[in-house]
C-alpha cells in the first residue's frame, strides 16, 4: 500500500502539493474549481491531519496524491436519498482527492479511491460516500467506474465557487 496517514510534519509539503495541483492541473478552474487559499484551505488541511483523516499516496517520499477520508458524514449529506440509512459515524466520506499533475491519467486516483474503500471497510463503515461539483465530469466518470452511483444533487455555497450544484455519490 502506498497510502499513508499524514502527520503534521508533512504539513508544508502537503500545502505545496495542493498548490502545485491547483497551479498546474489542466482545466481545474472548469472541473474542480479549486483556488489557492480558498479550497482546499491550509486550515482545512491542518484539521484533517489533526483528526487523522488526511492520507498521502507516496513513492520514495514524493507525494503523488492526497485525500481526506473522514469516518463520519456532515449535515450536508442528510438531504440526499441514500440507498441505506445509517448513522453519520457509520459513513466514510472522501474529500479533496488530488493527484500530482505529472501523474494524472495513470490510475493513481483510482488506486487511492480503492485504498479509501478498503480503509473504510477495515474500520467497519456501513457506507462510503463523496461529493463533487456538478462541473467535475472527469471525477464523476472515475467514481462511477469504481462502483459509485449518483444519488442526488444539492445547491450549496463554497468559498471557491459561491452557490453551485454538488453531485453526491455512494458506493453500490
Amino acid at each position: 500500500m502506498k497510502l499513508h496517514q499524514a502527520t503534521i510534519e508533512n504539513f508544508n509539503s502537503i500545502i505545496a502539493f495542493y498548490d502545485d495541483v491547483i497551479e498546474h492541473t489542466p482545466e481545474i478552474e472548469l472541473n474542480a474549481r479549486w483556488q489557492k487559499g480558498k479550497h482546499p484551505t491550509a486550515g482545512g488541511i491542518k484539521a484533517y491531519i489533526e483528526e487523522g483523516s488526511l492520507y498521502l499516496y507516496r513513492e520514495e517520499n514524493v507525494i503523488l496524491g492526497a485525500m481526506a477520508v473522514t469516518m463520519y458524514q456532515e449535515e450536508d449529506y442528510h438531504a440526499i436519498e441514500w440507498s441505506k440509512q445509517v448513522a453519520d459515524n457509520e459513513v466514510a466520506v472522501i474529500h479533496i482527492l488530488a493527484v500530482s499533475p505529472d501523474c494524472q491519467g495513470k490510475g493513481i486516483g483510482s488506486e487511492m479511491v480503492r485504498e479509501a474503500i478498503n480503509l473504510a471497510k477495515e474500520k467497519g463503515m456501513q457506507a462510503i460516500r463523496l461529493d463533487a461539483l456538478a462541473s467535475n465530469i472527469p471525477a464523476h466518470r472515475m467514481y462511477e467506474r469504481l462502483g459509485f452511483e449518483y444519488r442526488g444533487k444539492q445547491h450549496l455555497y463554497a468559498e471557491n465557487t459561491g452557490w453551485t450544484d454538488f453531485y453526491f455519490f455512494e458506493l453500490k
